[in-house]
């Protein structure tokens, strides 16, 4: 029975190959890993989930939501935002976390929309 993942002869298509390049060197593909390595960590998923649900939190909410201490949570937090997933505000002692702008929560409601039609789809709803 013949694997339908892989090619069973090897045949490049030289067109799409200098076409899938070019749109490579026209991408900052290092940095779009770095997105998505970031929303790979489950702590962060669940703190970016919480803040789209939520809209703004101060950083102990998220501790609270997340069960860790503020550190921890500041830490996670000032992640997402060096990478341009989260802004933040200081209103006096308090420090708040947003998603940084509807890119970022249009990214964020896909990921979990695409998640949940897999795991029905597959039958493996958490």
């Amino acid at each position: 029975m013949p694997r339908i993942d892989v090619c069973e002869t090897k045949c490049v298509h030289e067109d799409k190959v200098e076409s899938a390049k070019q749109h490579l060197t026209q991408t900052d593909s290092a940095s779009v890993a770095q997105l998505f390595k970031a929303l790979a960590d489950e702590t962060r998923m669940k703190i970016a989930y919480t803040l789209l649900k939520e809209e703004e939190l101060c950083v102990c909410d998220v501790a609270a939501v997340i069960d860790s201490s503020n550190a921890t949570a500041s830490h996670h937090l000032r992640m997402l935002k060096s990478l341009g997933l989260a802004k933040s505000r200081k209103q006096g002692k308090q420090a708040y976390y947003s998603l940084d702008d509807s890119h970022v929560k249009g990214l964020i409601e896909l990921a979990v929309e695409h998640t949940k039609e897999v795991q029905e789809r597959d039958g493996t709803n958490k």
